[in-house]
């Protein structure tokens, strides 16, 4: 990617959306009956993100009337708010796209195998134009309750305008990183500069030419934005509270051969996307680490540290994330990539983790990140060394002393999985708090449903994808699709997971997520990065092939798992 000012401007234009107005591709068809004189519509979507756009586009596809609210002023969800410089992909752009229509799989033409925010904002609002679902958003509208009636079977939804809908069924598709989090730090209030969140970015152009610059949190979101804007600004100090294995994206253009064999393969990487374990194509690879002689094996770590992206989780040696011994070889295999990247000896050690190994939290992938240490005008401050004491007017105060600043980003990351469910005044039955009945942590069945809210689904939170998150998320839209027209066909209103199903479920998560090869409560998937929220596992330790399983086992028993009645 291009540096310098130009190209940071470039990032911050105009919310870009589609010039033409396309012809739907698909037949969506219409309302197989008139809508229920109790309802506004039949199914009420919440989020304009992947998730959100596709479960609209499945209902009004299966003759649903549908409407789609969403807080913000355009598509895109994740990709809407979080639009600071150097804010891309880390899957390959075309198995994160839409899988559904081969005519879109051929006429979009991504740019880059890993494309930057700009980009995947135009595909989607080209996607809500092309299959005319723009008719069916509404923009600028938070959900602050969601209230179910239980004599109607119906959601009564009112906005932050104070609007009302009335809907059977309320599809809460509002994604794992909607709610910025930041950490209780004294005087952030106080500060006179401008302070931007990644997860909260402004439409409007930011300047950072020739600002002093903090960046505190190097995850996925510090990681990318640091070495973006370290060409233009006075200087840059990044605040670090925990190393992570970063290791190279890989990102390169997409070659018009490259095209031409995507679309001519198009039925393959479908199906491939699809089935496949973790929603990548990336091949598996065939061996244990000790298979190999130690020639081999650096020659092969060598090849991973050049693959691109999750490949080096997906096609790593086989026992790499089960087998501390050679976990801890690869992790010593990129503690000196980074020793070579880094001038300073002393920042270089600051840069490597300590406390876990690779794959305990999930690895954000880089470009020239640990390369921007080496600049003058480039600083990291170790905040367990020297922990932040509070903001001032002036800048960020620490245990050394100010440091003044013009600007910080808070690169703090999210209340992630319950966060935005939590905030939208969800009550069930017998007025139950959705947050209360959470107060312990998320409990679901499929991460769709949870028993006491009749007719609310969630896909793509709670308990949802371990893998590539359209893949994962799409399997549940689906599902969700199928329900809906179940309960139609044998002439049902009231869909409800049973008890039993949850708690199955969910003692299902709990359990796997305590056995390798997982995520630890290091890991934000966990809640931990957020000061007394319940530690429990927020994705699904089971999988997809666990998904598959009990979604099949679903079918094949008639539902069985779901009260389903007709409302009085």
């Amino acid at each position: 990617m291009a540096k310098g000012v130009g190209a940071v401007t470039l990032f911050f234009s105009t919310i870009a959306t589609a010039e033409t107005v396309y012809e739907p591709v698909g037949t969506i068809r219409p309302a197989m009956e008139p809508p229920n004189d109790a309802v506004d519509v039949d199914v009420l979507v919440v989020g304009a993100g992947i998730s959100g756009i596709y479960q609209l586009y499945r209902a009004l596809e299966e003759g649903f009337t549908a409407q789609l609210i969403e807080a913000g002023s355009g598509v895109g969800g994740t990709w809407y708010w979080n639009r600071y410089p150097g804010a891309q992909f880390d899957s390959e752009s075309y198995t994160y796209a839409y899988l559904f229509s081969e005519e879109l799989f051929d006429e979009w033409e991504w740019h880059e195998l890993f494309a930057h925010q700009p980009e995947i904002e135009r595909y989607l609002n080209h996607v809500v134009d092309k299959f005319d679902l723009r008719r069916h958003i509404q923009f600028n509208a938070r959900v602050t309750s969601a209230v179910y009636d239980e004599a109607s079977g119906t959601w009564d939804v009112t906005d932050g305008n104070g609007t009302p809908i009335r809907a059977r069924f309320l599809v809460a598709a509002t994604g794992v990183l909607s709610i910025p989090f930041f950490p209780e730090v004294p005087g952030r209030d106080n500060f006179r500069g401008e302070q931007h969140h990644t997860g909260l970015w402004p439409a409007k152009s930011v300047d950072f030419n020739g600002k002093h610059v903090g960046v505190l949190g190097t995850g996925s979101s510090g990681v990318q934005i640091v070495p973006v804007i370290a060409d233009v600004v006075a200087s840059l100090t990044v605040y670090q509270r925990t190393p992570n294995w970063c290791t190279p994206l890989n990102n390169s253009p997409i070659t018009d051969a490259e095209q031409a064999s995507l679309r001519a393969d198009f039925a393959s990487i479908r199906d491939t996307l699809n089935t496949s374990v973790a929603g990548f194509l990336h091949e598996p690879h065939d061996r244990a680490t000790f298979d190999d002689s130690e020639e081999e094996r650096r020659a092969f770590y060598e090849k991973m540290w050049s693959s691109p992206g999750f490949s080096k989780l997906t096609s790593n040696y086989t026992d790499v994330l089960m087998d501390e011994t050679a976990n801890a070889e690869w992790c010593e295999f990129v503690a000196e990539k980074v020793r070579s990247l880094v001038d300073d000896p002393t920042v270089a050690e600051m840069l490597i983790p300590k406390d876990h190994r690779f794959g305990e939290k999930r690895p954000p992938f880089v470009t020239d990140y640990y390369e921007t240490f080496n600049r003058a005008n480039a600083s990291l401050v170790d905040l367990k060394a020297t922990p932040i004491k509070r903001i001032t007017e002036q800048g960020i105060e620490t245990a050394n002393g100010v440091r003044e600043l013009d600007m910080i980003v808070w690169a703090t990351g999210f209340d992630f999985g319950t966060g935005a469910l939590n905030r939208m005044g969800i009550r069930g039955l017998d007025g139950l708090a959705l947050e209360e009945h959470w107060a312990d942590g998320p409990t679901t069945f499929l991460g769709v449903q949870t028993a006491g809210f009749p007719n609310l689904f969630f896909p793509g939170g709670p308990h949802a994808a371990a893998g590539n998150n359209p893949r994962y998320n799409g399997d549940q839209v689906e599902f969700i699709t199928e329900t809906l027209i179940y309960a139609r066909d044998h002439g049902f209103d009231t869909i409800e997971v049973s008890p039993e199903a949850e708690d199955t479920w969910t003692a299902m998560v709990d359990k796997w997520a305590k056995q390798p090869p997982s995520f630890t409560e290091k890991s934000y998937y966990f809640g931990t990065n957020v000061p007394e929220k319940p530690t429990r596992y927020l994705l699904n330790a089971g999988g997809r092939p666990k998904l598959f399983r009990e979604i099949a086992r679903v079918r094949d028993t008639d539902y069985q798992a779901f009260k389903l009645s007709r409302s009085a």
